[in-house]
């Protein structure tokens, strides 16, 4: 039967759709190159053409082919329900579980931003450096932040790693953001 056949290609259409950005715009390739590979082959095993509709459509822009995250996630959850109507329907829904998947969603979309503000912090850190005298409570106070980076998690730790750091010199909120421009 096509159902064991296409329960392979049913998982790996859940998995993109779980890996996929929730909001905007991709030129990332790979966010339809292999939901779309995966189409054909579903297309190919189950005979059915009217999957075709359910392929990620690009749209052409100055820096080439993109997509809109939103119909992307559409099409492919589109796809998911269907294929458990009618070959999984004795099964848990696919999205049943949907608010563990956005948990884990929103964990890892927020440690890749605080990863990203951590970077930019990092930058600062190296500019501002060589503009303090060496031995000042200034350049200390930004060594000591820089060498605390790696151990951060979240938002929190970098406030709060800053601001102890800051507190530990005496250093004003004022004086902090005088050394430390982050805005």
């Amino acid at each position: 039967m096509d159902k064991e056949k296409i329960r392979p290609i049913y998982s790996e259409l859940q998995g993109y759709l779980s890996q996929m950005p929730t909001h905007g715009f991709s030129s990332s390739e790979e966010l339809w190159r292999r939901p779309n590979e995966a189409v054909d082959e579903l297309i190919n095993i189950s005979g059915k053409q009217e999957y075709t509709r359910f392929k990620i459509a690009t749209l052409n822009g100055d820096i080439g082919p993109f997509i809109r995250v939103e119909s992307a996630r559409t099409n492919l959850g589109g796809l998911i329900s269907r294929l458990h109507a009618e070959y999984f329907f004795d099964e848990q829904p696919p999205f049943s579980g949907m608010p563990q998947t956005v948990i884990n969603q929103n964990q890892s979309q927020n440690q890749n931003q605080s990863i990203s503000i951590v970077l930019e912090i990092q930058e600062k850190i190296i500019s501002e450096i060589p503009k303090h005298k060496e031995g000042s409570k200034e350049r200390n106070f930004l060594e000591k932040v820089k060498s605390a980076l790696p151990s951060i998690k979240t938002m929190v730790d970098i406030i709060s790693i800053i601001l102890k750091i800051g507190s530990e010199l005496n250093l004003s909120a004022q004086e902090i953001h005088n050394i430390l421009p982050l805005s």
